[in-house]
């Protein structure tokens, strides 16, 4: 899953996307209103954390923005501010959900997960595809109730994949959500890390499989 970091203080970026990649999440930062609105407006992201205060606007009416300009994707909105006119005001201006510095981490990647959930409809705590089980909160993967042994980009592809079983996704939508907006490395590695969990989910009886769709990309479907 790809999120979208729209925050000016350095230091306060760094921590949220250290953080957020720790829990298996592509990040991308915008230090300003402008490149935010650039950023949401070109790439498809499941989540945006908007800070209120930045050096270029308002964070509420960018939000506002947003939605005006068709962006649906969920909003959560970072504020040093935490009044209940604020609150009103991010919520009335489209964002979802509206959290004040300073923060437990704990509680802010929870928020993060229920807001993962919603996308065009409420998805389920635990992710579920035949036997196949992710439970986003816990990090663990399991098949037929036996855990799988992934590393932190299969978990992250695993789940990718389980969010949108059934659906072909290109190469280039799984770069983009598991990977981030700048990735620059070898061109094969969406490949290289299907094969990776092709192999671990054969080892698992009744896993559901991987197919690869010529010359678009690959599925993920229960076992026949």
């Amino acid at each position: 899953m790809r999120i979208l970091v729209v925050e000016d203080e350095v230091k306060m970026a760094a921590l949220l996307k250290r953080g957020l990649e720790g829990e298996h999440l592509a990040v991308d930062i915008a230090g300003d209103a402008a490149d935010g609105l650039w950023r949401a407006s070109e790439s498809n992201y499941d989540l945006i954390l908007l800070d209120v205060m930045l050096p270029d606007g308002d964070g509420f009416e960018l939000c506002r923005t947003m939605r005006e300009k068709g962006i649906w994707t969920p909003i959560m909105m970072l504020t040093a501010r935490n009044v209940v006119d604020d609150r009103v005001r991010g919520l009335d201006a489209g964002a979802d959900d509206y959290f004040a510095k300073p923060f437990a981490f704990p509680e802010l990647f929870a928020r993060v997960r229920a807001l993962l959930r919603r996308g065009s409809g409420e998805r389920p705590t635990v992710l579920s595809v035949g036997t196949l089980e992710l439970d986003p909160a816990a990090h663990e993967a399991r098949n037929a109730g036996e855990p799988l042994e992934l590393t932190a980009k299969e978990y992250a592809l695993l789940e990718y994949l389980m969010r949108h079983a059934g659906e072909v996704l290109s190469r280039t939508d799984i770069i983009e959500h598991v990977w981030d907006w700048a990735y620059d490395g070898v061109s094969n590695v969406v490949d290289v890390y299907i094969g990776y969990l092709r192999a671990k989910l054969r080892s698992s009886k009744g896993a559901p499989v991987i197919d690869t769709v010529r010359g678009v990309g690959y599925r993920l479907r229960s076992h026949a």
